[in-house]
């Protein structure tokens, strides 16, 4: 069997390397091909393209690569055809996906799609490409399910991956500094890290009682960061969120998978978002949701601060960081974290999943 898997930024490679882990589990002589990031390529298939090398943030950002982003598209077409692969998996990334979506529906090849573009958000449009050219969707949230529902087109839901990883998952890390951890999650984009690691470092200082810790990504070198920390006091560690989370007392976490995880892991945190002026006023434009960050839409109210743009500064980063550091407002928070996880609980979604996509060879 063949199977063509196309990702687009970290948490889907991270997905997508569980299902792939379970695949092989189940099937030795299967031929996987994959557009992902280091989680894939550590799973032993083929790797095609980087994460790193396609991943763009921001309509501004989309713009300025919109030839580049074309010619992987259409790269893409053509090695699908050389692979000629019994069923295509998208994994999130829309703008990129439902048109490989189109073409594989055209050339007669099963698409499945893990990860849901975010259509509940903005672009609901795209529900019709869904509902014409993917054979089969698997979500991660439950509303996700009733918003579909609503549109007549019938999805799967197993669960959350993420509730999967760290129900399961022993996490551990030890520094030298004994004093208690305050961790900076500042993304995983160069767009992400140059806007808002700077706002977040410029509060450290206000807190010498504590030790700070960047959870970095091994998409950028050591020398990377240092060009932010030089003079303050901190660690940085690459590639181990969940190890950095298991010892945080609270964490300043950039908008995306990284505030579910850290709700997840029980850590109190603030929400933080930056992009390019240009980028932020197509957004508030197009996007029609009150929140950004997963843990407040999915628990439908402002559980967690969300300093976003303009009110992303250091004044109120200190302001909503010393609310969470307060032990009766982290009791609070923490009541409504356990809400998200009875609301998010699984098991075994990667391995669901997979058994499906072996059944599609004869389905």
């Amino acid at each position: 069997m063949k199977i063509y898997i196309i990702t687009g930024e970290k948490s889907g490679d991270q997905h997508a390397a569980q299902i792939v882990n379970q695949l092989k589990k189940k099937k030795n002589n299967l031929k996987i091909r994959v557009w992902g990031g280091d989680k894939l390529k550590a799973e032993g298939v083929t790797l095609v393209k980087h994460i790193d090398d396609i991943s763009y943030m921001g309509f501004w950002e989309v713009f300025i690569n919109l030839f580049r982003i074309l010619n992987n598209i259409k790269f893409c077409k053509n090695d699908i055809i050389k692979f000629s692969p019994d069923i295509i998996i998208l994994v999130d990334y829309p703008g990129f996906n439902l048109k490989i979506a189109e073409f594989a529906f055209k050339n007669n090849i099963k698409v499945y799609y893990y990860i849901s573009p975010k259509l509940w958000a903005w672009k609901s449009g795209r529900i019709n490409l869904i509902k014409k050219y993917v054979n089969r969707m698997f979500v991660i949230f439950p509303f996700e399910k009733e918003f579909y529902e609503k549109h007549s087109y019938k999805v799967e839901y197993y669960g959350n991956p993420i509730y999967d990883q760290i129900i399961n998952g022993k996490f551990s890390l030890k520094l030298d500094n004994k004093k208690p951890v305050i961790s900076l999650f500042p993304g995983s984009r160069k767009q992400e890290i140059s806007k808002i690691l700077p706002t977040m470092l410029s509060i450290i200082n206000f807190y010498p009682q504590y030790h700070f810790v960047i959870s970095a990504t091994n998409s950028f070198s050591i020398d990377y960061y240092k060009k932010f920390t030089e003079g303050y006091n901190i660690d940085i560690i690459f590639d181990r969120p969940y190890d950095i989370l298991s010892i945080s007392q609270a964490s300043l976490v950039t908008s995306g998978t990284a505030t579910l995880e850290t709700a997840l892991m029980e850590i109190p945190q603030v929400v933080c978002y930056k992009t390019s002026l240009l980028s932020f006023l197509i957004a508030k434009y197009f996007i029609k949701i009150k929140y950004i960050s997963l843990v407040n839409i999915l628990l439908n109210k402002e559980v967690v601060d969300e300093l976003i743009q303009l009110d992303f500064t250091s004044d109120n980063l200190k302001e909503s960081l010393d609310k969470i550091l307060d032990n009766k407002y982290s009791a609070e928070l923490l009541l409504s974290y356990k809400k998200l996880k009875l609301l998010l609980q699984s098991d075994g979604v990667a391995n669901k999943i997979s058994s499906e996509i072996l059944k599609s060879k004869t389905s």
